[in-house]
């Protein structure tokens, strides 16, 4: 296992543009927008907070483990399986379940690294907030990404193609990123919107990242649904997943 997780970051290391976009994207974007006057001033629809203490760092963190667990990770896992890679690993006395865990690993450490810089550059450069509860933060990070990592996984299952992963991923991504608030914050969706998205696997992530950030306990609706996206989804790709 140790070997197998080495030779795959060596992989990732040797083609990181996809990962790095995935870490640099949400990063450019906290600075950027971070910058601009509206969400420098506090608000009242928000709990007084500005824009840039919760909201905005912790859709950008959600922002890069979607974009890892709907397109990087699927799309790896599927060309794998086009190339023969998975078939032949099953010859071998190395399980491709290995091939899996490393691959899932090292996607994990990259979406860690990408929040530990959305959290400590936001704090140097725009004095964002830092996480009040850092601990239950750490907690439901772990839970939020291995939901999204579960649907990146059931996406590599059904792809039927390397290049049909990442759009089916992004096709997926981007009305989830919608619902989380991406574009329009939750507070200010029509109720119908905010509860549809409460039982969405990305809207729970964001706002359980924006609670804990202020401190504030998370929803346990929200907890709940995010366990149940690692359940029906690991279920679901374990069915499904073909190695050739």
């Amino acid at each position: 296992m140790r070997k197998m997780l080495l030779i795959e970051a060596k992989l990732l290391l040797r083609e990181p543009a996809a990962s790095i976009f995935s870490i640099l994207l949400p990063l450019a974007l906290l600075l950027g927008l971070g910058s601009t006057p509206g969400l420098q001033e506090v608000n009242p629809e928000m709990g007084g907070q500005r824009g840039i203490d919760t909201q905005l760092p912790a859709l950008m963190v959600v922002l890069a483990v979607v974009t890892m667990a709907f397109t990087v990770l699927p799309g790896t896992l599927v060309s794998y399986r086009e190339t023969g890679v998975l078939r032949r690993l099953s010859t071998t006395p190395v399980n491709p379940i290995r091939l899996l865990v490393a691959q899932v690993a090292n996607n994990l450490v990259a979406a860690t690294i990408a929040t530990v810089l959305l959290v400590v550059l936001g704090y140097l450069v725009l004095g964002t907030a830092m996480p009040k509860s850092p601990l239950t933060f750490a907690g439901v990070f772990v839970l939020g990404t291995a939901s999204l990592f579960g649907m990146g996984l059931l996406i590599a299952a059904v792809a039927p193609t390397s290049k049909a992963a990442p759009a089916i991923g992004s096709l997926l991504m981007f009305p989830l990123l919608f619902m989380a608030g991406m574009w329009v914050p939750r507070e200010l969706m029509p109720d119908l919107l905010r509860r549809i998205g409460d039982f969405l696997p990305v809207a729970p992530f964001a706002d359980t990242l924006r609670a804990t950030w202020a401190g504030q306990p998370p929803q346990p609706l929200h907890l709940a649904m995010m366990a149940l996206t690692v359940l029906v989804t690991g279920a679901l790709a374990t069915r499904f997943f073909r190695w050739e």
